[in-house]
């Protein structure tokens, strides 16, 4: 081990229980729900395997008046659920972990349809979603006295699971004792509302009963947002964030410190550095006597090490990095820091699990296929017989399938045109705000460098009839697919009048075109794409106009959680936002527009250059031509299907383990399957 990061695989000692080393990988929505249990437990037996001390589960409701349908949490509302949980809790400790879980009721942020109880709050209030038309319940004291049975039950239970550690969650605006402690939520005039002690006395009695109810089997820790970056900010760490520390100090084994809400503790790579909250939460530490754990999409060792040597932090969180590499601290004490496949902070894996699916990451296409595919991040079965593997272009998918048959064995050759390898992955990271995109490239390139099988050629474009002469047993095509510039879009299929031909693309962009100092993006894409483009270039002096025919810009970003915050980025560089406005044809002077609900025409926007922002296709012509030719080959990545860096890695992945053989030839992967009572 390199003595440098040594102090990352020291013992802890929290409450009665010890963590083997400072690694957490920490609660985070997995896209598996309490109806996927194999698939989870998948998960984080894997992290385990990989030498994270503590591995949790997701947050886990403990009744049924905390609903929060719709999306893939757990539950431990009664004696049926232990089974499940404890069947995971044996997977983690196999491997030496200990296993923590994060006991929650949702309160107002609940939806209280599912289930058919009211959401149930301090006060009579909307439930945390605007755009869902329910209220909270103000609980009266029986209420109260019921809720705090419920977590004494619910602890009782993780106990019986075997859990090491139990979270006492009053964190992110979901946790029902967030909302009695925040004066923007609880209007009591009763001993539970009005004054600071008033308004933490739940939070306090809870801890406390949790703390009788775990004994010396569990240690009890406390989740807690220290400080609020967005929502009503009425929390500060200046102030009742603090104050919440020093009344609880030394109550819980370990605190786990935060931001809120969710979009601020979970921000992009765009928008936050690695390490950020440290500004938030490292007076804890000063505060209290006990562990203190804290996260910031940390994956470099340096800046680990550095948290805890000054005493910002005694552990360290991950979520995302941990989705991105689950076997990361295995490499940090192997000493392979270079082969840590880093987290790009896309929030992929956020935006999935808002819309209720099985998790997913740009950088790890094995995220959620551990159980089902049987898919192991660092452990590619071995070819039967070495073939020669030739794939045409360095894209994510290209790479990344490249690195798959290497390691299975086959002699593999990457020719890719351009002179700099990468593909999107390199030219979009040029972008303002997206540096860490060139992760992906970065880190397959580094470990096809790494191995003598492994054959890669820039500046080498290739035809049909060199592909013939090259010979290889198998061909790969990854050649990606290029943005349209005839205004065709996911709203319109079809060009608009006067965009072909004059329209640059965001490829034209990225090479260098000329662009005057007026420019018009038409954005029919409704991703990151045009509104960096739009940041890039507003950068660069130009005065951007940023047009959409939906309601609202980047509606995508509303999953990656970065919408509010591109928002203010638009308007703080001074870039023209149009939302609703249709494009109807392009003049060589300015767009012409009309209203997206009625049609009604509006002003035009005026503007030297137009860049379109819609759909890709791929080029066919290669392909058409080893058909020709009667030469088998498959398409992978964008030039199969284009869509978002995350699905060309996977469809990478996925057409390598094809190769192999490894895949079932019906595609029909492991279900879970429901248990039939009637």
């Amino acid at each position: 081990m390199d003595p440098r990061y040594s102090i990352l695989f020291e013992p802890l000692k929290i409450g009665p229980v010890t963590a083997p080393n400072r690694f957490v990988s920490m609660p985070h929505a997995i896209g598996h729900s309490y109806l996927m249990p194999n698939g989870a437990i998948g998960i984080r037996e894997t992290r385990a395997e990989g030498g994270w001390g503590i591995v949790a589960m997701q947050l886990s409701e403990i009744d049924p008046t905390s609903d929060l349908a719709g999306l893939p949490y757990e539950r431990l509302w009664d004696e049926g659920d232990v089974a499940a949980h404890a069947r995971s809790v044996e997977r983690i400790h196999s491997h030496g972990a200990l296993a923590s879980i994060e006991l929650a009721h949702t309160g107002i942020r609940s939806r209280g349809i599912s289930t058919g109880y009211p959401a149930m709050g301090p006060s009579i209030v909307p439930i945390l979603k605007p755009d869902m038309p329910f209220m909270a319940k103000a609980m009266d004291k029986e209420d109260i006295r019921n809720l705090r049975q419920m977590y004494r039950a619910a602890t009782r239970r993780a106990k019986a699971a075997g859990y090491d550690i139990v979270y006492v969650y009053a964190s992110h605006e979901a946790s029902i004792l967030w909302h009695f402690l925040s004066p923007a939520y609880n209007f009591r005039t009763d001993e539970y509302g009005g004054s600071f002690e008033n308004r933490l006395r739940l939070f306090r009695e809870v801890l406390e009963e949790t703390k009788e109810e775990a004994g010396d089997d569990m240690a009890v820790a406390v989740r807690f947002a220290v400080h609020e970056l967005s929502g009503p900010k009425r929390i500060l760490n200046s102030g009742e964030g603090r104050d919440v520390i020093e009344a609880l100090a030394d109550l819980p084994d370990l605190w786990d410190v935060n931001v809120s809400s969710w979009s601020r503790d979970s921000g992009t790579a765009r928008y936050d550095a690695e390490g950020f909250q440290e500004e938030f939460t490292s007076f804890v530490k000063q505060v209290t006597g006990k562990p203190v754990l804290g996260v910031g999409r940390f994956t470099s060792p340096d800046a680990m090490v550095s948290q805890i040597r000054r005493g910002v932090l005694d552990l360290i969180g991950a979520a995302r990095p941990s989705i991105a590499d689950p076997f990361l601290p295995a490499k940090v004490r192997e000493g392979r820091i270079e082969d840590i496949r880093e987290c790009i902070g896309c929030n992929i894996c956020v935006a999935v699990e808002t819309i209720g699916v099985e998790l997913r990451c740009t950088q790890n296409p094995t995220i959620s296929e551990e159980w089902r595919r049987g898919w192991h991040p660092e452990k590619i079965p071995a070819a039967g017989n070495a073939k020669t593997v030739l794939i045409v272009g360095s894209g994510p998918a290209g790479l990344e399938a490249a690195l798959v048959l290497a390691k299975a064995g086959h002699e593999v050759t990457v020719a890719e045109r351009a002179e700099e390898m990468g593909g999107r992955s390199a030219r979009e990271a040029r972008i303002k705000g997206l540096a860490s995109w060139g992760r992906v490239k970065d880190y397959r390139l580094y470990q096809l460098q790494q191995m003598p099988n492994a054959n890669l050629y820039p500046g080498s474009e290739l035809d049909a009839d060199g592909i013939a002469e090259f010979g290889a047993d198998h061909v790969l095509l990854a050649t990606g697919a290029p943005w349209r510039g005839d205004g065709a879009g996911r709203t319109r299929l079809t060009p608009i009048p006067g965009f072909a031909g004059a329209a640059l693309t965001p490829d034209d962009v990225m090479d260098g075109a000329a662009i005057a100092h007026s420019v018009v993006i038409y954005d029919d894409d409704h991703y990151y794409m045009a509104n960096a483009l739009a940041a890039d270039l507003a950068a660069r002096g130009h005065a951007v106009h940023l047009v959409t025919p939906m309601p609202s810009l980047s509606a995508w970003m509303g999953h990656t959680l970065e919408q509010p915050r591109m928002l203010a980025e638009m308007k703080a560089a001074g870039v023209r936002m149009y939302p609703n406005s249709v494009a109807t044809g392009w003049s060589g002077e300015g767009l012409a527009v009309s209203r997206g609900d009625t049609g009604e025409a509006l002003p035009a926007i005026a503007g030297a250059t137009l860049v379109a922002v819609g759909t890709r296709l791929p080029d066919t012509r290669l392909g058409e031509a080893l058909t020709a030719q009667g030469l088998p080959y498959r398409t992978i990545g964008d030039a199969e299907c284009p869509g978002i860096i995350q699905g060309a890695v996977y469809s990478g992945h996925r057409h390598a383990r094809e190769l192999l053989g490894t895949e079932p030839d019906d595609r029909v992967f492991k279900r879970e399957r429901p248990t039939l009572f009637l």
